[in-house]
């Protein structure tokens, strides 16, 4: 069975106990064994071992992995030290600076510190064949990650939902509670970037409005 290692374990119980759930299981056993697969099936759920439940701030939302050799490392936009970033990544880090001044480009697409601050980098689906972008999409992976959303939405302490893209924005609906700030515009890929992406201002509102709620912000800096 699936084991966090952290509070998600005991919120997801049932959920990894599901009839969807066990389904999902039994097809990623036969394409781990017959296809490539991205990521690595022991970094599947790193996004939610680096931030736990009761530490989530905020929440960016993508899609699916990277589905490009050695990218994906199981955390939403963001691939392995010494990996090229793509273009969604450099779109990301041009709009950080724009908003906050801080400069990533010689530093590596590596987000995992920002998860360990409390930024939960969530995909919609959490695998990917090589080479086929949204190619486990509908095979149970939305189930669990809307059950995901869900449990946040109903935490009372706040958080930050940032939705980038029409898929990410129609998770919008399972967001409820008032206490949350939901924020959205297009996605940083190069298709969409321009029609509302840059200029979205996310990560100063961001931190704006944890810092308004008492928590601290997150620096955005990718560490050297």
């Amino acid at each position: 069975m699936v084991h966090i290692g952290n509070d998600w374990d005991a919120l997801l119980a049932s959920d990894f106990a599901s009839d969807s759930y066990l389904q999902l299981r039994q097809f990623l056993i036969r394409e781990y064994k017959t296809q490539a697969v991205y990521p690595d099936m022991y970094d599947i759920f790193n996004a939610l071992k680096y931030t736990p439940y009761a530490e989530v701030k905020a929440v960016i939302l993508g899609q699916d992995p990277y589905h490009g050799p050695g990218q994906a490392h199981g955390l939403s936009f963001s691939v392995r030290q010494g990996i090229q970033k793509p273009p969604s990544l450099v779109n990301i880090y041009k709009e950080i600076y724009d908003d906050l001044g801080i400069d990533n480009r010689d530093r590596s697409g590596d987000l995992t510190a920002w998860a360990k601050q409390g930024v939960l980098l969530l995909n919609a689906s959490l695998t990917v064949r090589a080479g086929q972008a949204n190619s486990h999409q509908g095979m149970g992976w939305e189930v669990l990650t809307d059950a995901i959303i869900t449990k946040l939405n109903e935490r009372e302490q706040p958080i930050v939902f940032l939705l980038w893209g029409g898929k990410a924005r129609a998770k919008a609906a399972l967001i409820t509670r008032p206490q949350h700030l939901i924020l959205q515009c297009a996605h940083p890929s190069p298709l969409s970037a321009y029609n509302g992406f840059f200029g979205c201002r996310h990560f100063s509102k961001t931190n704006a409005f944890l810092t308004a709620h008492g928590m601290q912000p997150i620096d955005w800096q990718i560490p050297k």
